[in-house]
């Protein structure tokens, strides 16, 4: 019997599924027990009971008897199914013995082939074969029951030849499946070969984060190593420090305590011999009889203390030991001082090159700044200065430092009026001295921080950041890592508040800036000035 025939054989008339625990009635008709349990509840209202399948009628419930050869049958079907899906995946229908895989499937017969029972097959033209598929029923019309030809451009659906004729899909474009298919096909081979170029460059841009996070590894590496370096070193200074300023109290302790235990011996001998004094006089005080008050010899032992001379042992009656033990403070200050030594040791191990030497370069300073005599101040004034204008000078407000950067990191701290307006940055000496794209951070060849109207921000390339927060100090430090290519901006707080950094790829050495300004807020006029302290 043909697999397709015997799944017939085996399929309940309720559900349509192979029977499960399949129950027979006395007609003798099968069904599932629980299929047609369900259709006897429903009839117990009425008293009449019915076969579904032949209609035979009975007059009370009827039992359900278990069929079990039935159920030893389509449990084997199931089973022998289940096996050759696994097996093959697609097997042929009419091999039902044992599963062989189907090479190719009629759509008109709805059933799978294998070699031998393919060139038994009809070659008629209305059995159109395909490759291998479970769900042949979806390759015919679901209206016509017809095989699936064309393609309903205006509907985009597949349709058969009775649906482009009568159906409703009369009058509309049709093409051919193998047409159609190509048609998308390359729409397909185009998004594919979008999503491999975006893939391409999702891959490429993981593999640069994945650069980015291994440098940023390493670098966070080789500082976290830096520093404890540096505070394992500083813990070791400091710890030899303390050990040497202690071992100097000792000294000096025990130098004292020396030479006051020796003092304190003397006063202890001179105490015993002026109480024997003080003895002898009490018994000739106390004598009665005056001959031998008057016999006894007037020498020194018996003079009085206040007209005694100096004692060659004690240094005489006058000279007191001081009070306590003063240590020599000057010598325990100056070795505290190597602190000073200490803390430059930190300094120089944050930033290699230590506190950067700014001093502003006089010959590109605008003429509306005042550059003091010390090359640290830019202020604005009304009195225009007379410098010859050259290629070098800034037009307006502007100043750079004389020394550029090319390496290393450095710091500079900034100093400014809270009423002006200014910015402080580095920029590169090519860096324009005209027009408003000169202004540093309004170009690509400088970075700024700057204070308008009571509001920080900072700026590159003309993009401009608003700082959440005010700045309470009206000091700055300005700090640079040219290898790092990082340009950080700190408020100089308690503690140091970082605000802001930039990241780039400096390409020129760069130079100190600032930028004041003269203007008006809230109808009164400010003049800026910036002073560099470092």
């Amino acid at each position: 019997m043909a697999s397709a025939d015997l799944r017939d054989e085996l399929l309940c008339s309720i559900c349509l599924s192979v029977f499960h625990d399949p129950a027979i009635l006395r007609c003798g008709h099968n069904f599932c027990r629980v299929c047609i349990g369900r259709v006897l509840d429903t009839q117990d209202e009425s008293g009449v009971y019915s076969c579904p399948e032949c209609r035979e009628e009975f007059q009370v419930r009827p039992t359900l008897m278990r069929n079990i050869n039935l159920h030893n049958v389509a449990e084997r079907f199931l089973i022998t199914q289940q096996e050759q899906e696994e097996i093959t995946g697609i097997c042929c229908t009419y091999c039902v013995d044992s599963p062989v895989p189907a090479v190719r499937s009629c759509l008109h017969c709805e059933a799978s082939l294998c070699d031998k029972h393919l060139r038994a097959h009809s070659k008629s033209a209305e059995h159109v074969l395909s490759d291998p598929s479970t769900n042949l029923e979806k390759r015919k019309c679901s209206v016509h029951k017809k095989i699936l030809e064309y393609y309903c451009t205006e509907d985009a659906a597949c349709i058969c030849v009775s649906c482009s004729l009568i159906g409703e899909h009369n009058g509309h474009k049709m093409e051919s499946l193998d047409e159609a298919s190509n048609k998308k096909k390359q729409k397909l081979r185009n998004v594919l070969q979008k999503l491999i170029t975006k893939r391409k460059e999702t891959e490429e841009r993981v593999r640069s984060l994945e650069e980015c996070r291994r440098k940023a590894q390493e670098q966070a590496a080789g500082e976290a190593e830096r520093v404890t370096a540096l505070c394992t070193d500083i813990r070791r200074r400091v710890d030899d420090l303390e050990k040497k300023v202690l071992s100097e109290i000792s000294r000096q302790e025990k130098e004292e305590s020396l030479s006051l235990s020796a003092l304190i011996r003397q006063l202890e001998i001179k105490k015993d011999e002026l109480s024997r004094k003080m003895r002898h006089i009490e018994e000739l005080c106390n004598m009665a009889d005056p001959l031998t008050v008057l016999q006894e010899p007037d020498t020194g032992d018996l003079c009085d203390p206040e007209e005694e001379g100096g004692d060659e042992d004690t240094g005489g009656h006058d000279k007191q030991p001081h009070d306590g033990g003063d240590l020599d403070v000057a010598v325990i200050s100056h070795t505290l001082h190597t602190l000073c030594d200490v803390i430059s040791g930190i300094r120089r191990g944050i930033y290699v090159e230590g506190p950067a030497d700014i001093l502003l370069d006089v010959t590109t300073a605008a003429n509306n700044l005042h550059i003091s005599d010390d090359l640290k101040t830019a202020t604005w004034t009304r009195e225009k200065q007379n410098r010859p204008e050259t290629a070098e000078r800034f037009q307006d407000y502007q100043v750079m430092s004389r020394r550029g950067f090319t390496s290393g990191r450095h710091y500079w701290d900034v100093e400014s009026r809270r009423s002006g307006c200014w910015r402080v940055g580095m920029c590169y000496p090519s860096i324009d001295r005209r027009g408003q794209q000169s202004l540093i951070g309004y170009n690509n060849k400088s970075w700024s921080l700057g204070r308008f109207n009571d509001h920080y921000s900072v700026i590159h390339d003309r993009n401009e950041i608003q700082l959440p927060d005010k700045i309470s100090s009206d000091r700055v430090r300005i700090c640079l890592d040219y290898e790092a290519g990082q340009l950080s901006f700190y408020e100089l707080c308690d503690p140091i508040r970082h605000l802001h950094t930039f990241t780039a790829a400096f390409s020129e050495p760069l130079h100190a800036a600032l930028s004041v300004y003269f203007g008006h807020f809230r109808g009164l006029p400010f003049y800026s000035s910036v002073r560099i302290i470092t």
